[in-house]
């Protein structure tokens, strides 16, 4: 069973939710929530991003899992991964038909909602939350792990927006541990490159 983030690097409400789809899988234990489309629509129908009515098909579920990828390579980038323009552009073209419009309450409060009452519809009110969270600044902070056997969405608190790990207790301390033992092979290595010489 997947386990949510740790208390410490869970984004704000509502960018949580985004986290929480970005992490419906553990590529390093290959558990994956959203395995059929009947998952996917629990987990929509479940955070209010989909009617309990709605209908999800299989197409469905391979189009929210290309979102997820594709917002994971956005996260990845927030972390400094190199930018990948096929990455952006593979996540809009997944997005394709998950349309909003513009509402208005009736004291004239302006909101997003889905054009659709589909999968898609979830996937609609998914990219309100990206919209929203760029505006006010959020969103550069929800950031993917930067162990690659990771990627998990952890959201960075820290002042200066340096947190590089999901967390420090296993992927920053496996990270600093690989680090080490590089950093003690390198002077024997060089060693025995001039013995041999």
């Amino acid at each position: 069973m997947i386990v949510e983030a740790e208390p410490e690097k869970r984004a704000p409400e509502p960018l949580r939710l985004v986290q929480q789809f970005v992490n419906s899988v553990e590529l390093d234990e290959d558990d994956e929530e959203l395995a059929t489309a009947e998952d996917l629509k629990q987990w929509l129908v479940s955070r209010d991003l989909l009617p309990r009515g709605a209908r999800v098909t299989t197409a469905d579920l391979r189009r929210a899992l290309e979102v997820r990828e594709g917002l994971r390579s956005v996260l990845a980038m927030h972390n400094g991964a190199v930018a990948a323009p096929e990455a952006a552009a593979s996540l809009e073209a997944a997005l394709e038909g998950c349309t909003l419009r513009a509402r208005f309450a009736a004291d004239g409060t302006p909101g997003l909602v889905p054009v659709r009452d589909d999968a898609r519809a979830g996937l609609a009110r998914l990219t309100a939350i990206v919209a929203a969270a760029a505006t006010d600044g959020t969103w550069s902070r929800l950031k993917a792990c930067a162990d690659d056997g990771c990627r998990w969405a952890f959201y960075d608190h820290s002042k200066n927006r340096s947190g590089r790990w999901c967390s420090m207790k296993s992927c920053g301390n496996q990270h600093k541990a690989r680090a080490f033992r590089e950093r003690q092979r390198a002077p024997s290595a060089a060693q025995g490159r001039k013995a041999r010489s």
